[in-house]
């Protein structure tokens, strides 16, 4: 395999470094900060236009 000069290959230790930081820090932090997103928007919501829900 040739590699150009300006080109760098990740080693794998860089490769499971980024794949670790993905999959512990990132995606989680991502899918609690769209659910927290979405409840503070359903929130807002109903705090200035549609009131409080309310049962039969």
């Amino acid at each position: 395999m040739e590699q150009s000069e300006g080109s760098v290959v990740a080693s794998k230790q860089q490769e499971r470094t980024a794949f670790l930081l993905l999959t512990v820090v990132i995606f989680p932090l991502m899918a609690v900060l769209i659910v927290a997103g979405y409840g503070f928007l359903v929130w807002m919501w109903q705090l200035l236009f549609a009131g409080p829900p309310t049962g039969p």
